[in-house]
């Protein structure tokens, strides 16, 4: 039952997401809207912050679910472009609601993980310190932070392979320079 109402609530969210920036939903109105009590909500879920979380987390995974159907860090990334994409009143719904500093919390999430699991293959074999994996991974994922803020501040209308494509190219020549 508990697995029914959390889905009732996030089907919700995302459908008030689509409908109007973050900052404008209330609990009052999820609740409302989904039909469950307040102290239903606040069970499952301190305040919308922890409902957001929640919700990206899942997004996260649905990236992360299947290893070797995403097994470059390239198709993953194409993959969550493609979801931005495909939802865009979403997206900027949450985009222009959240500060820089939590977007940016999220966007590192999704990434971090990902690229440091990408240096560390391309390290293999080579005498490469866990920190110098750490500071590269680290690079790349401030450089991929920018590279999404501005895709999403052009309209997402860039190709998302020729993008990520040329993005892969000059970051597989940063690593190989940088391991050397």
């Amino acid at each position: 039952m508990a697995l029914l109402t959390k889905g009732a609530i996030m089907s919700t969210f995302e459908e008030m997401l689509e409908e109007m920036p973050f900052d404008k939903i209330t609990v009052s109105a999820l609740v409302k809207r989904s039909g469950i009590s307040p102290n239903t909500f606040y069970y499952h879920y301190c305040d919308k912050f922890a409902l957001l979380n929640e919700w990206f987390g899942m997004k996260l995974r649905v990236i992360r679910q299947d290893e070797d159907e995403f097994a470059g860090w390239q198709k993953r990334i194409k993959f969550f472009f493609l979801m931005c994409h495909d939802n865009p009143r979403l997206i900027h719904h949450i985009f222009d609601s959240l500060s820089r500093e939590q977007l940016e919390h999220y966007i590192f999430e999704i990434t971090d993980k990902v690229f440091i699991s990408y240096v560390r293959k391309k390290a293999e074999g080579k005498t490469v310190s866990e920190k110098k994996i750490r500071e590269i991974a680290r690079f790349y994922t401030y450089a991929f932070i920018g590279f999404f803020l501005e895709y999403i501040w052009d309209d997402m209308e860039e190709d998302v392979d020729s993008k990520v494509d040329h993005l892969s190219e000059m970051f597989d020549r940063f690593i190989e320079s940088a391991i050397q």
